[in-house]
């Protein structure tokens, strides 16, 4: 082993006995947001897939986060508790968010989405999900998902190689099915489970817990775009990342325009539920469980 990847190893040591200490600390955090909530009337707000459905009777003053139910269970009698402590400043900073993605991100999206013919459009979506497998490995990994660390293993490797360095997701059509993961849920596996909501400025929805440790871990740590050269590259690639990101979820405005009153309600339940939905599911990721918990694998293969 050479001095650089022992520098490698010794840091990837330092950074999961760093977050063990840092689980130690914020699961207090997170035990004292569970405490300090009340509980409220429901607001309807269920995430399926890429599906959202809003209960619009209810007053939006009340709206709070409800867990997501079990398939075929009724959401009427669900007890729900707010984990929005900080609704002044993140109303501020989604107002920002919002204002600068009117005038600029979504333009540019769409933009990019009209001139992009859609098969590169879709390789280059292939390819950003296939560059997003490696911190999804590292964090099967931590949380000791095996089975999953191995599908994902050999996405990144199939794709990576007959795919063409991810442009074409063939690992899909041989029943591997893509799964992101990451370090928020890794800290929730780990015990700082409930956190409070958060809005970030040009990041948008997160919580204390995925906003503030999960996504420096990730980025600074699990992912290959720190290690891009020269910096203008990386940032380069970041951009395009992000435009590809905001591209891909126009397909899901008319549901936002739709559906909701007050759209920093519906974002935060919507964002909320997911997670929640995401924390259970990495709760399940054994072999026996793990076609049940992903039901993508069970397609058939495409003619």
């Amino acid at each position: 082993m050479n001095n650089k990847q022992q520098k490698r190893l010794r840091s990837l040591i330092a950074i999961i006995l760093s977050s063990a200490a840092v689980v130690l600390v914020t699961t207090a955090a997170g035990y004292a947001d569970t405490t300090a909530t009340m509980k409220a009337p429901a607001t309807k707000v269920i995430l399926s897939g890429k599906t959202a459905i809003t209960d619009k009777s209810v007053d939006k003053s009340n709206q709070v986060d409800s867990p997501i139910p079990a398939d075929g269970e009724s959401t009427a009698d669900v007890p729900t508790y707010s984990k929005d402590p900080l609704e002044g400043f993140n109303r501020a900073m989604f107002t920002f968010n919002d204002k600068l993605d009117i005038y600029l991100f979504k333009p540019i999206a769409t933009f990019y989405n009209t001139i992009m013919p859609k098969p590169l459009n879709q390789g280059i979506h292939n390819f950003f999900n296939n560059l997003g497998e490696v911190p999804t490995i590292v964090n099967d990994l931590l949380q000791f998902n095996f089975y999953q660390m191995t599908n994902d293993f050999w996405r990144l490797g199939i794709n990576t190689t007959i795919g063409i360095g991810g442009l074409f997701d063939i690992a899909t059509r041989m029943y591997l099915p893509y799964f992101q993961n990451d370090f928020g849920l890794t800290l929730a596996v780990w015990g700082y489970e409930d956190s409070s909501y958060l809005v970030l400025p040009f990041l948008g929805s997160n919580t204390i817990r995925d906003g503030v440790f999960g996504i420096p871990v990730d980025y600074f740590e699990f992912s290959v775009y720190p290690y891009v050269q020269p910096q203008s590259r990386r940032y380069q690639l970041l951009g395009l990342f992000f435009i590809d990101h905001r591209a891909n979820l126009l397909q899901f405005e008319p549901v936002l325009e739709e559906a909701a009153i007050d759209k920093y309600v519906f974002m935060r339940n919507a964002y909320m539920q997911h997670r929640a939905f995401q924390i259970e599911q990495v709760k399940h990721l054994g072999y026996a469980n793990r076609n049940k918990e992903i039901p993508v694998a069970k397609t058939s293969m495409p003619e």
